[in-house]
């Protein structure tokens, strides 16, 4: 049983991109898929599908390169379960120079640190991407 299932995704992600896979896949969860569609609605991921190994089921993620360089330089865990980081909209940490982004568990469902604040909510940030 792991522990930690984003990060688990997250170390499968980094490690695919390492060794230039074009894809990973990591097992479903509702958590996990809705951090996979804004990895792909903000264009650093292709493609994701859900597929079917007996009675699991399972994300299968494309992963994208920009002139054979990963579409993602960095992804890192923020909230862990031992260490649990939530902020207001007001405290959300600046990012190098403005890019990357956020995203964030909120009352209103997970999105990027940009749509929280539009909306006017806080909540636990998962992770940071660039």
């Amino acid at each position: 049983m792991i522990s930690d299932p984003i990060s688990d995704m997250i170390a499968r992600i980094k490690n695919s991109f390492r060794i230039q896979k074009t894809e990973v896949i990591v097992p479903y969860s509702k958590l996990k898929e809705s951090v996979a569609k804004i990895l792909t609605q903000e264009g650093f991921l292709a493609d994701i599908k859900k597929i079917k190994k007996g009675n699991e089921q399972f994300m299968k993620l494309t992963l994208k390169y920009h002139n054979n360089l990963p579409a993602i330089s960095e992804i890192k865990r923020i909230s862990k379960p031992g260490r649990r980081f939530y902020a207001n909209r007001k405290e959300f940490p600046r990012l190098t120079r403005g890019f990357g982004l956020l995203i964030l568990s909120t009352s209103k469902g997970v999105m990027t640190d940009k749509n929280a604040r539009k909306i006017g909510v806080g909540g636990e940030v998962i992770c940071r991407v660039w």
